[in-house]
């Protein structure tokens, strides 16, 4: 069972989307299984951090553009290298176990879609294997 969810993105964020995914797995009546998030794009990420305290988001995007600023050597003519480092070091992915047909998150967990090259329409994509 797989479906596409689309989004737009701003120029760079974390967008929390794990009540889409949780509607998704709900409406499938999926007791016990996983659940795999996917972005299918090269300069956004897949990854699941606190939701209680939004500076946490505002520091993980201050961290990462202080580890891979843009700069002057790098050699993509894009011009968005610094955008592909951070969607490598974040990963295209995260995998949730479904127990007792919900989404097994701890309390402050969000999953979130992270754009590092926006403003974009983006997709991503929630595969639910049931077992």
């Amino acid at each position: 069972m797989r479906k596409e969810f689309k989004l737009n993105t701003p120029k760079e964020g974390m967008i929390a989307i794990t009540r889409e995914v949780a509607s998704y797995v709900d409406s499938l009546g999926v007791e016990e299984g996983i659940v795999v998030v996917y972005s299918p794009h090269t300069t956004a990420g897949i990854t699941i951090n606190e939701n209680g305290d939004r500076d946490v988001v505002h520091d993980l995007l201050l961290a990462m553009g202080t580890t891979f600023p843009d700069d002057k050597r790098f050699r993509h003519l894009e011009g968005n290298s610094a955008a592909h480092l951070k969607a490598s070091m974040v990963g295209s992915s995260a995998t949730l176990i479904i127990s007792k047909g919900r989404l097994d998150l701890g309390i402050w967990q969000d999953i979130y879609f992270c754009e590092f090259d926006g403003p974009r329409s983006r997709r991503f994509l929630v595969k639910v294997i049931s077992g």
